[in-house]
């Protein structure tokens, strides 16, 4: 029996964090109290460009440390902008974003934010994007959850598709979002292969944000040598975001993709700390055993 939930506490460590955390290795959820809110009145989701990924960044940091007035905030990199563009399905758009935006003064290097405005006055304005109104917003909103179906017509295509992600300070995010995308970019210049990848932020913390990544590589007929291409870019991309702080997951969870990793993060200490946790909540080992921690 855990302790029921308080406002707060210092009665040493929360352990009901400790099993929240811990993929059912210690213990299974039988009840859980929820919190609420009231849904916002309004809502509506407003289109931003920013000449280039740092600017935007900062934008973000200042939204998120002011808790300004905002549902969502979807930052993307240059090559993820123009994704984005496109798959809105208006090739009139993107192609407008590139005229349009480049006599502007916005270059190739520009960033969109997506972001959802629970009052009139956000005042969003003041963080230095160049505001587009609505309709790509709105676009964005229509489409965003057909997008993960294009994971099967790629395959279909001959490429694999994965994301991974990370979480960093804000002063780091700049500089591991690079490293990320630049690992995954060299990932297989030993096969004599290429891989798309881009970024964007889509959490923010007061304290920081999370930088969630996809790459595209081509699949080959051996399964065999495709997941290993996707272990090969999943294991440089890690150790990038690790030589940053970042953590091995924001928010998939371990499992068994992140697990190789755990130790890199916690440390051998820690390591040892999750091991003692386990044999004593569960000393028999039958809760989710191979999970987490061996």
């Amino acid at each position: 029996m855990l302790p029921s939930p308080v406002p707060a506490s210092a009665a040493g460590p929360d352990l009901r964090q400790l099993v929240l955390g811990s993929e059912g290795r210690l213990g299974i959820l039988t009840r859980a109290v929820v919190r609420i809110r009231r849904r916002p009145a309004f809502e509506r989701f407003s289109a931003f460009f920013f000449h280039e990924w740092a600017e935007g960044v900062e934008a973000l940091r200042r939204c998120a440390q002011e808790a300004a007035p905002i549902s969502m905030l979807r930052l993307s990199d240059s090559v993820e902008t123009e994704t984005t563009l496109h798959l809105a399905g208006h090739s009139m758009i993107a192609a407008w974003a590139r005229q349009g935006l480049g006599l502007l003064g916005y270059p190739d290097s520009r960033c969109l934010l997506i972001a959802g405005e629970t009052e009139q006055r956000a005042g969003l304005r003041r963080l230095g994007g160049l505001p587009t109104g609505r309709l790509i917003g709105n676009l964005w909103r229509a489409s965003r959850f057909r997008t993960p179906y294009l994971r099967n017509t790629l395959w279909e295509a001959g490429y694999a598709l994965d994301t991974l992600e990370t979480a960093v300070p804000w002063a780091r995010v700049v500089p591991c979002a690079a490293a990320i995308l630049s690992a995954l970019h060299r990932g297989l210049e030993r096969e004599g292969e290429r891989v798309l990848a881009f970024a964007h932020l889509s959490h923010v913390y007061p304290d920081g944000a999370s930088i969630y990544a996809t790459l595209i590589f081509r699949r080959t007929r051996d399964a065999d040598q495709t997941l290993s291409r996707w272990r090969a870019l999943k294991e440089s991309a890690t150790h990038a975001l690790l030589a940053h702080g970042g953590t091995i997951s924001h928010q998939h969870g371990v499992g068994l993709d992140h697990a190789p990793y755990l130790a890199l993060e916690k440390g051998p200490l820690g390591l040892q700390t999750l091991q003692a946790a386990c044999r004593t909540f569960d000393p028999r080992g039958v809760m989710n055993p191979g999970k987490l921690v061996a």
